[in-house]
């Protein structure tokens, strides 16, 4: 098993850094107006986002390749 990439509310940040909403499809490549980013320290949990369907990703996770 490899380590989780997506993180919902509650969760704990494993590592410090920036994180930001992706979308529904749990794909980087789903077009979101404005998401949020926001961050964490290592241990920090999670806010809620925008909308109920999205997840948190790291921003270096989250590129387009």
């Amino acid at each position: 098993m490899g380590e989780q990439t997506e993180y919902e509310k509650g969760d704990k940040a494993p590592n410090p850094g920036i994180y930001t909403e992706v979308g529904e499809a749990r794909s980087f490549h789903t077009q979101i107006q404005n998401p949020k980013r926001i961050e964490m320290k290592r241990g920090d949990t999670f806010p809620e986002t925008t909308n109920k369907d999205r997840k948190w990703k790291k921003v270096e996770k989250a590129r387009v390749h």
